[in-house]
């Protein structure tokens, strides 16, 4: 996978970062969603970088090969503010002031958490398979209780842990020749390893509490994405026969919205990868020339 791609682990202070970073042109970031890795991307991240693209595929901290801070009772260390700053840290680290972003399934809360926390350091941002976790639990039905129920069992206090890691493998389910034998080995040993487990479902903890209260801020205070955003979402998944046209919804959060649905399932990267590819290329190639400013040794533009 990702030949030609160079893998770091960057410290960020509180996280240590897995990155997987390749390609030359204007930056974009690529955030995978749960239970995955950096490793979902293997497919699409070459075609951006063949578009002309910088590409970087962090594991969020908790996840893969990332490691995250100790577990709090509040879940702050694994909140979408604290993932947000992290994904600013590796690419200050790695020389970019400004990117692209793209975010699927909970890659996409950190998105749009980053867009409105850093809004100077996004050009574009696409969110993928993915609404506000607000705008979720502002419209629980029964049927959304049924088909999602696994958000507030991980959001329960030390069950799930002991449910998932008896047996991992069968909790996990993957398809290794749909996945890609290297894809399906890495998240393999991810859903295994205990710690990651219990990172994860931090990550819905948090989405629960923390999260839910940052979004709710925003919504007050009447905060909106000011960059170009593209939604993009799985025809094969639930999303759209839940709520309608997603675009409607993200126009609550973002002024300028556009966006199509996608003949996949909720893993698109892997399941329609050049479609993906293609729709990202040709929203990100019309977008503003991105000059890079070098930075000092300390992160500061120079």
């Amino acid at each position: 996978m990702f030949e030609g791609f160079e893998t770091a682990e960057i410290d960020v202070g509180e996280a240590r970062l897995f990155v997987r970073f390749g390609g030359d042109g204007p930056p974009v970031v690529l955030l995978h969603g749960h239970p995955r890795t950096s490793a979902t991307w293997h497919q699409v991240a070459p075609l951006l970088v063949r578009a002309g693209h910088t590409v970087v595929c962090p594991d969020m901290r908790g996840y893969g090969r990332s490691r995250g801070p100790l577990f709090t009772a509040d879940h702050a260390g694994y909140s979408k503010r604290a993932v947000a700053g992290d994904v600013v840290a590796v690419m200050r680290h790695l020389g970019h002031r400004r990117f692209a972003l793209v975010g699927h399934d909970r890659g996409g809360s950190v998105a749009l958490r980053l867009t409105l926390d850093h809004p100077e350091t996004v050009s574009q941002v696409v969110f993928a398979d993915c609404l506000p976790l607000t705008e979720h639990l502002s419209r629980v039905t029964a049927e959304f209780a049924t088909q999602w129920w696994h958000w507030f069992f991980f959001a329960q206090p030390d069950i799930p842990e002991r449910v998932i890691t008896a047996d991992p493998d069968s909790w996990y389910r993957g398809d290794r020749e749909a996945m890609g034998p290297d894809n399906y080995d890495e998240w393999r040993r991810a859903t295994r390893n205990p710690d990651v487990v219990r990172a994860m479902l931090e990550d819905y903890r948090a989405g629960l509490t923390i999260d839910r209260r940052h979004e709710e801020a925003d919504r007050a205070a009447g905060a909106r994405i000011a960059c170009p955003t593209l939604v993009l979402w799985s025809l094969q998944d639930d999303l759209e026969d839940l709520y309608g046209d997603p675009r409607t919804i993200w126009r609550r959060w973002a002024h300028d919205v556009r966006g199509h649905g996608i003949d996949s399932g909720h893993h698109v990267a892997e399941q329609a990868p050049e479609a993906l590819a293609s729709a990202l290329t040709d929203f990100l190639q019309p977008g503003p020339n991105i000059e890079e400013r070098p930075l000092t040794e300390h992160g500061h533009e120079s």
